[in-house]
């Protein structure tokens, strides 16, 4: 898994530096263009999910893991301080974890 994390690292930073580096020179399709910066997103939402819903390479049906991210993307989406971010993810997951959900 960890190879798959770095080499999915390096491939996202190769398309983005390549952007940067060969903005001039190359002419790429409009459409392209527009789904280039959202390749980056995708990856780590697909990163995101793998991490959230399996566990030891099997699907996870656990529920205070998923809890526990949603609250933290809503807050990151309201805009909060990334470390009220993760503390209320985690304190989330374990108060549930603790109350006897899987």
């Amino acid at each position: 898994m960890l190879l798959v994390v770095l080499a999915l690292a390096v491939g996202t930073y190769a398309v983005r530096i390549a952007g940067v580096l060969l903005h001039d020179r190359l002419v790429l399709p409009e459409r392209l263009r527009h789904l280039l910066p959202i390749a980056a997103t995708t990856l780590l939402a697909a990163l995101v999910a793998t991490a959230v819903f399996t566990e030891a390479g099997r699907l996870s049906v656990g529920v205070a893991r998923p809890l526990g991210v949603l609250v933290g993307a809503v807050l990151a989406w309201r805009r909060a301080p990334f470390v009220l971010v993760v503390v209320a993810a985690a304190l989330t997951a374990a108060l549930l974890r603790l109350a006897g959900l899987p």
